[in-house]
């Protein structure tokens, strides 16, 4: 059995995330009782929201007021979120606070009260009229450079940031991805609305940041599919129940240990992200793979050697008898290919085995693809 860095090599905010399984926040709901009675089967867990000053503070009130919704209601933001973050010391989940915030100063107040004990996520997801009025959760992503001056602010103390969005709002998802990528964002966590795994797969393509996909995630089918399209974490909120988590919890675990890769993509030649070329072969005929090369600016050629340099020295190097004499060019598990297994019986490599080296090799590709953060003119 693998640890949990061995099984997923999931790291945030310094911390080994135990399972790809988040608790999202919601607003009066989700705090440390709620997520201390659901931490064994959640690796990350975001309390809140919580309103940080004054104008954001004012709108809690009036949309609890309305009856409709509960929300965190206190005088002292501060001192409300302490007692929280306290309460999940030890917990073995790693905690982020989702921060509904008007201004660059409401947030590094906190950060400046608790540094980086906790992830800052702030909230560019709410939707509520009186919030949005106050300039926070939606309003961030129709006035994407207050939102860019917040995560500056953040980043400046030196904490991990999160940014929750909406897909679909801001006009242009590409766009905005990559501004928060410039702007030094370390993770988007997406609820998804209707736009589904195509969109997912478009942001994968655009940025290299942690994504936490949202939005009815309650089997492992549905998990496994936005993994295999490019997220790295799955988030619940309304359905975050011990059962459901638990589910998701213990399959992808089994999955993991099972196949070596437990966000593997999808192949390119079947929708996969941009992830895939690693299983991608020498660019010899038309298929997905030579639009994609287009796409991303690369030729042909340091397509080639990028494979070629990544896997020498490794178990990927071998394999003479596959089809174009390296194991850097074949397939996934999942596609029947004779020639591949043949080669990973005779090299004593592992199916498992096999599909982590192709995950390092995925791992490197993007390295290279995203080497270069974009400039702030940057399409």
């Amino acid at each position: 059995m693998m640890d949990a860095f061995e099984r997923y090599g999931l790291v945030i905010n310094d911390h080994v995330v135990k399972t790809p399984v988040v608790i999202a926040s919601m607003a009066g709901i989700v705090d440390a009782r709620y997520v201390l009675e659901r931490k064994n089967h959640a690796g990350v867990a975001f309390i809140g929201g919580y309103s940080i000053d004054r104008p954001t503070m004012d709108a809690a009130r009036e949309m609890a007021a309305g009856g409709e919704r509960k929300e965190f209601l206190y005088d002292d933001p501060i001192a409300a979120l302490g007692a929280e973050i306290d309460l999940l010391k030890g917990s073995g989940v790693v905690t982020g606070i989702n921060l509904r915030g008007s201004s660059p100063a409401a947030f590094t107040a906190v950060a400046e009260a608790f540094g980086n004990a906790v992830v800052y996520e702030i909230d560019a997801h709410c939707r509520q009229a009186p919030m949005v009025a106050a300039g926070a959760g939606e309003y961030y992503l129709k006035n994407t450079g207050t939102l860019v001056a917040v995560v500056k602010a953040l980043k400046e103390k030196g904490v991990t940031v999160s940014v929750k969005i909406r897909a679909g709002v801001s006009g242009d998802d590409r766009a905005l991805v990559r501004t928060l990528w410039q702007a030094g964002a370390d993770i988007l966590h997406i609820d998804l609305m209707d736009e589904g795994i195509a969109k997912l797969r478009q942001i994968r393509n655009t940025c290299p940041l942690m994504i936490i996909a949202n939005n009815g995630i309650t089997s492992f089918d549905r998990m496994r599919e936005m993994l295999s399209h490019g997220a790295d974490l799955v988030s619940l909120a309304r359905k975050s129940d011990v059962q459901t988590l638990a589910g998701l919890d213990a399959a992808i675990s089994r999955y993991a240990d099972e196949e070596g890769w437990y966000n593997s993509p999808k192949q390119l030649c079947r929708g996969g992200d941009i992830r895939a070329l690693t299983f991608c072969c020498m660019p010899v005929k038309e298929c997905p793979l030579l639009p994609a090369l287009t796409k991303i600016g690369m030729s042909k050629e340091d397509y080639i050697g990028m494979k070629q340099e990544a896997i020498k020295g490794t178990p990927l190097d071998g394999g003479p008898h596959t089809c174009f004499g390296s194991l850097a060019w074949c397939c996934k598990t999942s596609s029947p290919c004779m020639f591949r297994d043949m080669t990973l019986a005779s090299e004593r490599l592992s199916k498992k085995e096999y599909m982590r080296r192709k995950r390092d090799l995925s791992d490197t590709i993007m390295s290279r693809i995203f080497h270069d953060v974009p400039s702030p003119d940057s399409r």
